[in-house]
């Protein structure tokens, strides 16, 4: 937002510091609450490609089996494709969405625009 202020040259560095602080904290949070409302999970299939069909902009985190096929079909049927695969957070075992074969954890899948 634009915004014009009057402040004493005497505590100009001080003052210029927290407004940038302060900006880079909402950009921050904004972003954070932004990819939260904009994440989702799913262990169907069907789930997934009605997800990328419907919805723009959108991450889904899902189970792969570690598969340069799979990801490669994946991609061919929905043209979405794995962005990110998380070092941190919530590892959980299971089942590729897709092959039904086990999977180490759940990956971020998005689509490129």
């Amino acid at each position: 937002q634009d915004q014009k202020d009057s402040m004493s040259l005497d505590n100009v560095g001080e003052v210029i510091e927290k407004i940038l602080n302060d900006q880079q904290n909402n950009l921050l949070a904004a972003a954070k609450k932004r990819l939260a409302d904009n994440t989702l999970s799913t262990d169907s299939y069907d789930d997934f490609k009605d997800i990328f069909g419907q919805e723009e902009g959108k991450f889904v985190m899902a189970h792969w089996d570690g598969t340069a096929e799979t990801e490669a079909r994946v991609k061919e049927e929905t043209k979405a494709t794995i962005r990110c695969i998380p070092l941190e957070g919530d590892i959980e075992a299971g089942e590729c969405i897709v092959t039904g074969k086990p999977s180490k954890q759940r990956v971020v899948f998005a689509k490129a625009y």
